[in-house]
């Protein structure tokens, strides 16, 4: 076997791993995003509440998140920017001032907002500036949208705490923000891990994030979305 033969493939696998960022055919290019009007408020389930994060590629939280006990659904979009209604090529040039987020929907009697704080920070390196891993860029920075003083106080309260502990060597870069608006991410982006199980960025990057937090909390997943099988 040649040295070309053996340093192509290696090569190419590495182009397709440097962000999430990836391009997409035609037929899955779905630009149709818009300000989320989902509301679980009235549904008698008791999924009541709502909470924005962003924590670099959505793909990755969306998993996180999806596989959370309390949770009903997570939807990944666009938020942190003052451009109406940004699209995924859009924000991948850093000029929208928007972020890669999610918003969850969950059941504050089965899961409080402190555990959706202890998650988020416990699913990312959250000294990371401007980006998560392989991806970098303001469109990739982690924020806390809160909703109301309670939510700002909780996230500011334990940012406090973790800068303080000394477990980190830089401190968080998490930003906490007031929530404005959320616009929805096109439809390819919906449940992408789960319904793209052999993308390159989802096996290298998605998968061992999403396990990386599963084995830290394993009493919180849903046991149909565990990967710890």
């Amino acid at each position: 076997m040649t040295i070309n033969k053996i340093i192509m493939p290696a090569l190419l696998l590495m182009l397709s791993l440097t962000s999430c960022a990836e391009k997409q055919t035609a037929s899955n290019n779905d630009q149709t995003n818009n300000e989320v009007t989902v509301n679980f408020a009235a549904d008698s389930s008791g999924y009541n509440r709502q909470a924005t994060f962003a924590s670099g590629c959505f793909w990755c939280v969306e998993g996180i998140y999806e596989s959370v006990k309390g949770v009903r659904e997570v939807v990944s979009g666009y938020a942190g920017g003052k451009t109406k209604n940004p699209t995924y090529e859009s924000i991948g040039t850093g000029t929208t001032g928007h972020a890669e987020a999610v918003t969850v929907y969950y059941d504050s009697s089965l899961i409080d907002y402190p555990t959706l704080l202890k998650i988020y920070f416990a699913s990312q390196d959250p000294t990371q500036v401007n980006g998560q891993g392989p991806d970098k860029g303001t469109q990739y920075r982690s924020i806390i949208f809160y909703r109301n003083d309670m939510e700002q106080l909780l996230a500011k309260s334990y940012i406090n705490q973790l800068n303080a502990s000394g477990k980190y060597n830089a401190p968080v870069a998490a930003e906490v923000v007031p929530f404005t608006v959320f616009y929805e991410a096109e439809g390819y982006h919906q449940n992408y891990v789960q319904l793209n199980p052999g993308n390159s960025y989802v096996q290298y990057e998605s998968i061992p994030r999403i396990k990386k937090f599963q084995k830290l909390f394993p009493e919180l997943l849903k046991p149909e979305r565990s990967l710890l099988k």
